[in-house]
């Protein structure tokens, strides 16, 4: 067995357990599943190692490589990007497809070509065809409303440092660097800085699910108490129509330090 198709089993078992159906193109059938992955599929500049369909419809590529090749799998995002833009056979629709993934038997790179400045970034795991459906479903994506859609921060009851982090990590995020770090004196509000940030993504940047984390169960109730205060608040200063689906969130997220 060749590392290619070692890497190709791999892949195959991945996809397998995110929920897509794999075919050969000898035996398409694209109604089979919601989310079908067609392989060696035929462009015009040749046959793309998988395509993602959702609804029958393509949206997405994945370029294969051996897993010698994970250092260097970045330099395999142009021929991505080819499969993507090539006609595709029985397609009359020319326009790119959106996901890209370039994938080894133990790495996966994705780009989404919808966020405002593109750029492939390493992931845990292949996304589920429903997963892929609602960003398709959305006008736009996360990246892009982080960019162009989150309002002006409200500055009332925040301290100048408050305001500085919430923005600059607002900041950060819309020029698609994800990782980054706020460093805040003791006592200068560091959890209220964060829950606020917390809130932001979630009513404006449409997150689905944030991750806090602390290591401390004193951690957790102090947490917890500050995201209280904190939906009593944006309640009164925003005015949401239906607080009563935030509550949930919240509740949900942290009924273990309860």
């Amino acid at each position: 067995m060749t590392p290619e198709t070692k890497a190709r089993q791999h892949i195959d078992q991945k996809l397998e357990q995110a929920g897509w159906v794999i075919q050969d193109m000898r035996q398409l059938n694209l109604g089979a599943a919601a989310g079908v992955v067609v392989r060696e599929y035929p462009t015009d500049t040749g046959p793309a190692d998988y395509v993602l369909f959702v609804n029958r419809s393509p949206v997405g590529v994945i370029e294969a490589k051996k897993d010698t090749a994970g250092e260097n799998l970045t330099a395999t995002e142009s021929q991505t990007e080819r499969y993507a833009t090539a006609n595709l056979k029985w397609r009359k629709d020319d326009s790119p497809l959106r996901f890209l993934f370039e994938a080894t038997g133990q790495i996966v790179r994705f780009t989404d070509n919808a966020d405002p400045a593109p750029r492939s970034r390493e992931i845990f795991h292949f996304f589920k065809p429903e997963t892929l459906a609602s960003w398709l479903a959305q006008p736009a994506s996360l990246r892009r409303r982080l960019a162009e859609q989150m309002p002006a921060l409200p500055e009332l009851d925040l301290r100048g440092c408050q305001i500085t982090a919430v923005t600059g990590l607002e900041k950060s995020l819309a020029q698609n660097k994800p990782r980054a770090l706020v460093h805040m004196a003791t006592g200068a509000g560091k959890t209220f800085t964060a829950i606020t940030s917390v809130y932001r993504l979630l009513k404006f940047g449409g997150a689905k699910r944030i991750l806090f984390l602390v290591d401390t169960r004193n951690l957790g109730k102090q947490a917890h108490q500050e995201f209280m205060a904190h939906l009593r608040s944006a309640i009164k200063c925003y005015s949401m129509q239906r607080p009563e689906m935030q509550k949930p969130r919240i509740h949900g997220a942290l009924r273990r330090f309860q």
